[in-house]
């Protein structure tokens, strides 16, 4: 009652006679008493809200008769406020992680073997959920980098040089060297596809790859593979790793594509082989990834063929994806326990990641001489005896260790404070 009459009020206050209009406008009173009556006017609309969302909270039978037509006189509110209920709550459905039952998974395993044998081109999109088993969070599951940082949570990882390919990586290794996938599209900067043993030219690494520094003063571009993590110094749209090119000297650069970047070199990104690869597949396999980004890219999903002529999808993953209704099978699980039943169905062992056979130390270029202090990451280490001796010669921390790539990454969505 009280913001009614006070707006009343208001409003008699902001009347404007004809003349004063044609005599130029608004006075500065008659525009200070307008935007009072329009500022009571949004504080009532926000108090009719308010009292509307009370009222819908509860049930109908406690409801008491002033405020059903309350309810009755505040239609377009009430529907407004139902419709972003759903819209909640089907949003908390889409990242709310499901599992098909034991016998479910393993006959749909059975279908996705059947697809993997009689595929003429398979090929494989890959996520950050083949690597959570390598203690390497994802970024939209229950404990993701970005479902953290919404929840105004820290986020931490383990040292990423302690990561290890994991089955799936190896699965699909052990698949390409079968002949039974042909190209692997990765969105990980992880690096563990090379590390599985994977050729460089049967990846895609879109969005970069943690070892890898390039000098693009070169022509072609010169490759520098790193056995420790080469962003420590980068960031978005600081890409300087403070190393130089042994051949002519320029700054070397690493490859990260960072939310917000466009990637522009030829590898590790090579996406003319997967723009070619995902025109040829007639199957693709989607493992660990929400497609929340793959989806933006319509190279990758055949977009100008005809639907009849595209791709068949097959998904794995344990939430929901945009790409869920294109799919011909939608498995939910793990991507290590799916891939491990692929495997057994196919007949096919998985080899065992051994550091000592890494092919990242056979890619590898040393730094040269008084490029040591170049980094203070761990390095990768072939032995115990070796990593026994970084250890010894390392300074101690308990600080988690994050990437350029993963640690100022995880600023999506929050401003820079202004340094004065």
């Amino acid at each position: 009652m009280r913001q009614r009459a006070a707006c009343r009020e208001a409003e008699a206050e902001a009347r404007v006679s004809p003349g004063a209009m044609a005599a130029g406008g608004l006075s500065r009173s008659e525009r200070k008493a307008a935007e009072r009556v329009r500022r009571l006017r949004e504080e009532q609309q926000r108090e009719r809200l308010r009292q509307v969302s009370r009222i819908l909270r509860k049930a109908a039978a406690e409801r008491s008769a002033e405020e059903g037509r309350l309810l009755a006189e505040s239609a377009d509110l009430v529907t407004e406020l139902q419709g972003r209920s759903r819209r909640r709550e089907g949003l908390k459905r889409r990242q709310e992680e499901v599992c098909d039952d034991p016998e479910e998974l393993r006959r749909k395993v059975r279908e996705l073997a059947g697809a993997v044998r009689n595929a003429k081109y398979l090929v494989v999109y890959t996520g950050a959920g083949i690597s959570t088993a390598a203690s390497i969070p994802d970024y939209r599951g229950p404990n993701g980098v970005w479902t953290l940082l919404q929840k105004g949570r820290q986020v931490s990882a383990a040292d990423l040089s302690e990561a290890e390919p994991t089955l799936t990586h190896m699965s699909i290794a052990r698949l390409h060297e079968q002949k039974l996938v042909q190209h692997v599209v990765s969105q990980n900067c992880d690096g563990l596809h090379l590390r599985s043993g994977l050729p460089r030219s049967a990846i895609s690494e879109l969005h970069g790859n943690m070892y890898i520094e390039v000098c693009t003063a070169c022509a072609p571009n010169r490759e520098y593979v790193r056995v420790f993590d080469v962003t420590e110094r980068t960031a978005l749209h600081r890409h300087q790793t403070g190393r130089a090119c042994h051949k002519c000297g320029a700054p070397l650069r690493d490859t990260i594509v960072h939310f917000g970047e466009r990637g522009t070199l030829g590898q590790p990104l090579n996406w003319e082989a997967a723009t070619q690869a995902a025109s040829r597949a007639d199957t693709i396999l989607c493992l660990g990834s929400s497609l929340k980004v793959l989806k933006k890219y319509p190279r990758l999903w055949c977009m100008t063929k005809p639907p009849s002529r595209r791709p068949k999808l097959y998904i794995v993953n344990l939430q929901w994806t945009p790409k869920d209704d294109w799919a011909v099978l939608k498995l939910h699980g793990k991507c290590d326990d799916v891939m491990q039943l692929l495997m057994d169905e196919l007949g096919l062992e998985i080899p065992t990641y051994s550091r000592w056979q890494d092919p990242i130390f056979s890619l590898a270029t040393p730094l040269r001489a008084g490029e040591e202090g170049s980094h203070s990451r761990k390095s990768l280490c072939r032995s115990r005896e070796e990593l026994q001796a970084e250890d010894q010669g390392a300074p101690l921390s308990s600080a988690p260790v994050l990437g350029g790539w993963f640690g100022r990454g995880c600023a999506k969505g929050t401003k820079r404070k202004r340094v004065t």
